[in-house]
C-alpha cells in the first residue's frame, strides 16, 4: 500500500447501543491520510454518533477503532487528542470570556512539557516554552484569518470568525485527523467559500480532514471521498459524484423507492 493510501483511521464493524436503540450497526470506514473525508446523512443517520465515538466522547459497543495503526476502542478525548485527534463542535465551544489569543493558546497547551511545577515555579524552561505557546497561538489566528486584535474576546467575534477560532484551537494541538463537525452550519455563501479554502489549505499541510456536514454542496465540491449513513448504517462511500448518484442515498435524502432517471434523460442526484 502506497504512502498515500495508507489509512490513518480505520474503523471495523463499529456498533453504539443507547438502551435497545442501535445507533450504529457495523459501520466500517477507512480513512486515507491527507484526505479530505466527508460524512453525511439525513438527519438522526447517526452522524454525530459516529463522530464521537472517533472522538473519544462515546466508547463503542462493537467493532475495532485504529488510529495510525493503534487500537483505540476505550480513549478519553484528552487521550486521542494527545495522539492527533482533534475536533470541533457543532455548538461553538469557545470560551466566550476568554481572548481569542487564550483560546487558541488552551488547546497548544496539550503538547507543554513544563507542567504544574514550571506553572507554579516561572522558570526560565517555562517562561521559555509560554513565549513561544504564544507565538504559535498568534501564527494560528493570522493562519485561519482573524484579523482582529487578538486580545478581542471571542464573544465579541463575529460568527464565522468564532467557527474560525475553533479551528485556531483545534490546529494548536498539532493534529494528525482534524475532525469538524458542521463547521458551516450559520455560515453565508461568502463564509462557506471561504471555510472551504481554509480546509483545502489545512490538507496541503498534510492533515487529513474529516468532516460531518448538512452543505451537501460544500461537501461534494471539497471532500476526496464521501461516506453516508442512514438509520446507523453506511449505505454508500466513494469520490463524491459516485455517492451523489447513487439510489440509495437519493432514497435515503428524498424518500420512498430509489429514484430512477427523469423523463428528461438527465440522472437524478441528491440536491446541492
Amino acid at each position: 500500500m502506497t504512502a498515500a493510501n495508507k489509512a490513518l483511521l480505520e474503523l471495523s464493524g463499529v456498533g453504539k447501543h443507547f438502551g435497545g436503540l442501535a445507533a450504529l450497526s457495523d459501520v466500517s470506514l477507512h480513512i486515507r491520510r491527507g484526505e479530505i473525508y466527508g460524512l453525511i446523512g439525513p438527519n438522526g443517520a447517526g452522524k454525530t454518533t459516529l463522530f464521537n465515538v472517533v472522538t473519544g466522547l462515546y466508547q463503542l459497543d462493537e467493532g475495532t477503532f485504529t488510529f495510525d495503526g493503534v487500537a483505540y476502542a476505550h480513549c478519553k478525548p484528552h487521550v486521542l487528542a494527545e495522539v492527533g485527534i482533534a475536533r470541533t463542535f457543532q455548538n461553538i465551544r469557545l470560551f466566550a470570556n476568554m481572548s481569542a489569543l487564550e483560546n487558541v493558546m488552551v488547546g497548544r497547551h496539550v503538547r507543554t512539557r513544563t507542567g504544574i511545577w514550571g506553572a507554579l515555579t516561572r522558570h526560565a524552561a517555562a517562561r521559555n516554552e509560554e513565549r513561544a505557546i504564544t507565538q504559535r497561538a498568534r501564527e494560528l489566528l493570522r493562519y485561519v484569518g482573524i484579523e482582529r486584535p487578538h486580545q478581542t474576546l471571542a464573544k465579541h467575534l463575529s460568527y464565522g470568525e468564532q467557527r474560525r477560532l475553533e479551528i485556531a484551537r483545534a490546529l494548536a494541538t498539532e493534529p494528525a485527523l482534524l475532525a469538524l463537525d458542521e463547521p458551516a452550519a450559520g455560515m453565508n455563501a461568502t463564509e462557506t467559500e471561504s471555510l472551504k479554502a481554509l480546509l483545502q489549505t489545512v490538507r496541503a499541510s498534510g492533515i487529513t480532514v474529516l468532516l460531518i456536514e448538512h452543505d451537501v454542496k460544500l461537501i461534494m465540491g471539497l471532500c476526496d471521498r464521501v461516506a453516508v449513513l442512514d438509520y446507523g448504517k453506511k449505505i454508500a462511500e466513494g469520490v463524491p459524484e459516485e455517492v451523489r448518484r447513487n439510489p440509495a442515498v437519493i432514497a435515503a435524502y428524498l424518500g420512498g423507492e430509489p429514484a430512477s432517471p427523469s423523463s428528461s434523460g438527465e440522472e437524478v442526484g441528491v440536491e446541492e
